[in-house]
């Protein structure tokens, strides 16, 4: 289905029974997004909301709310784009059915933008900041932001769309010192193609024009977040994904317009301007806190007639975004392998904040003629992973091979019974320090700044996994509440973290008690320190939420028995995480139940979300 608008698409999912229409008014301060939270929770459908308390648009969210609906938005061009992309890393393909792959070039027409359509329904009228729906997430948010922008930035060396980047970072569009309808906040991370402009714009001395779309085709929207190359343009995938080209225009002042979108803000970044931005409850499931990232000064903003305000509510996952990176992994298949020699798969972790961890599978053909299996190539695949583009911000990175090919990095259970099961403790951890880590994760020692390691088990099985707590964990003296997350896996509650000083007498204080136990523990493979063991115990998402981002490698990793070799640490018995939350961490996110209570009434009998409910 080619949409030209947001409307149509909107329009389309309602005949399809995809769509609900929230006719009561809704409050942007918190209630919208307790709505969403609530219906996303219930794999509920996209919502229209008819009337924003304060603003006259209308808005739209949970548009891409799971991957079937995702499909069924791009179902006419999915398998086409699939094509292409297949095409790209075997092009011998095109040779072996040129008939068949004659479409695709008929297809790929509409990868190439329309400059200058005569229709420009994006600019019908122009309106100010305020006039926008101020949609506040979280409690704790430092004001309204933009959760699905297209930010639109050229290379001052290679002006115009082909060469332009456009990416989805969040825009705060008030509170903090920004002044009102002049001034808002861009807020983006490590790794990011904006930055290479900006850091161009920067050299020349000169400002860094930005656009800002917000709607639209729902193309565009997922185009924004699509991992494409450096120097490809988020367009021309627009242009393939939407079945119809991307339609764009410069206004008198040189901003690239999209023809077809929503919304549009206009303004520019001067160098080393910067101004405090957030805090914002973000997808890791805690708020990002505020700390100085590029002010944009507003030009211009423009909405078309009936304009729509698309937006989501990130959180602790999964949540909409999840279907972002299910709906991008189903595009690309296995492009990430085919540009990593030896590796077969790899997985990051939805549930434990994506960049937190990451599953691996890779090759091990080094020395095939050693009797001793151990860990070679997947090390030289792992330092490759850790140097790719945005997986360069992992965290904790497990890395296997597995001969038998029976083994896959989606069934995480399994991935690490496998794992544990060969992961020799004194040999198998290798630490990267005083390195960068994702952004959002407060773990580390500093905004972007953190630890890694690299856990590469390969060989025989060197332990059976308990499937049952042991015994000498159910009454040892001086131990908290344990529980079995999963096997060979044990969550240990302990009391709250104070600082690492004390910490270190309590991790030698657990090796004194546990030593002595090593063959009654010869089953448990990983002890999780935390605040509640019971929760952390509960399902697979809770273990791996409160285990992998609530950890620094370097300085939360510890282990029973452990020792120095040189340089080299390593333990004789289980490892051990220390997953805690520390002072310095920011806190999880939680909706005011006063708020919960309020949207209550869209749920009862007579209410508009009634079906939900039920």
């Amino acid at each position: 289905m080619s949409y030209s608008s947001l409307e149509a698409c909107l329009l389309d999912l309602e005949k399809h029974g995809h769509l609900l229409r929230v006719r009561e008014e809704v409050d942007p301060e918190l209630e919208m997004a307790a709505i969403h939270l609530r219906v996303h929770a219930a794999a509920g459908p996209a919502l229209l909301f008819e009337r924003v308390k304060g603003s006259r648009f209308r808005a739209a969210s949970n548009l891409f709310g799971s991957l079937e609906r995702s499909r069924f938005l791009f179902r006419d061009t999915l398998e086409q784009v699939q094509r292409i992309i297949q095409l790209k890393e075997n092009p011998l393909e095109a040779l072996r059915h040129p008939l068949h792959n004659s479409k695709l070039a008929l297809a790929a027409i509409n990868a190439l933008p329309y400059r200058n359509p005569p229709l420009r329904p994006a600019t019908a009228q122009r309106i100010a900041i305020h006039d926008l729906p101020q949609i506040k997430h979280w409690p704790g948010d430092g004001g309204s932001f933009v959760t699905l922008p297209q930010v639109y930035t050229e290379d001052p060396q290679k002006p115009g769309i082909r060469h332009a980047n456009i990416g989805m970072y969040r825009i705060q569009l008030s509170g903090n010192d920004y002044r009102p309808d002049e001034e808002i906040g861009l807020h983006y991370q490590l790794h990011r193609g904006i930055g290479v402009h900006q850091s161009k714009w920067n050299a020349l001395g000169q400002p860094m024009k930005v656009s800002v779309f917000v709607g639209g085709p729902p193309a565009h929207t997922l185009a924004a977040v699509m991992p494409l190359p450096e120097g490809i343009s988020e367009a021309l995938f627009a242009g393939l994904l939407g079945g119809r080209r991307f339609r764009y225009f410069y206004d008198e002042a040189g901003y690239c317009i999209s023809s077809e979108a929503d919304f549009v803000i206009t303004g520019e970044v001067l160098p080393g301007e910067n101004k405090p931005e957030g805090p914002f409850g973000d997808h890791l499931g805690y708020y990002s806190l505020r700390h100085d990232f590029p002010l944009m000064r507003v030009k211009k903003v423009f909405a078309r007639k009936d304009a729509i305000w698309p937006f989501t509510v990130v959180g602790r996952p999964p949540q909409e975004d999840t279907s972002f990176g299910a709906l991008i992994h189903e595009i690309t298949g296995d492009a990430l392998p085919t540009e990593i020699p030896g590796l077969k798969e790899i997985h990051a972790v939805d549930a434990a904040g994506v960049h937190p961890l990451l599953l691996a599978i890779g090759r091990e053909g080094y020395t095939p003629y050693d009797r001793q299996k151990q860990p070679a190539e997947i090390l030289t695949i792992a330092h490759h992973i850790l140097g790719t583009g945005q997986l360069s911000l992992a965290k904790f990175l497990f890395i296997t091979a597995a001969d038998s090919g029976q083994l896959h990095t989606k069934d995480i259970p399994g991935f690490f019974r496998f794992v544990l099961e060969r992961l020799d403790f004194s040999r198998d951890i290798h630490f990267h320090t005083h390195t960068t880590i994702d952004t959002l994760d407060y773990s580390g020692t500093g905004l972007n700044t953190g630890s890694k390691v690299v856990l590469a088990a390969y060989g025989e099985k060197l332990r059976d996994l308990a499937t049952e707590l042991p015994a000498a964990l159910l009454s040892y003296p001086g131990l908290g509440a344990a529980k079995l997350a999963l096997p060979g896996i044990v969550a240990l509650q302990a009391g709250p973290f104070e600082n690492y000083e004390k910490t270190t007498r309590e991790m030698a204080t657990l090796d004194a008690q546990l030593r002595p136990l090593r063959a009654e523990l010869s089953g448990i493979a990983l002890i999780v320190v935390c605040d509640d063991a019971a929760f952390a115990a509960a399902s697979l998402n809770n273990f791996l939420w409160v285990s992998f981002t609530r950890a620094n490698p370097s300085h939360d990793l510890w282990g029973i028995h452990p020792f120095t070799e040189f340089k080299h640490w390593g333990c004789r018995g289980p490892l051990v995480i220390d997953a805690r939350i520390k002072p310095h961490h920011a806190h999880p996110l939680v909706m005011d139940e006063s708020v919960n209570r309020r949207v209550d009434r869209l749920f009862q009998k007579g209410g508009s979300l009634e079906s939900i409910a039920s």
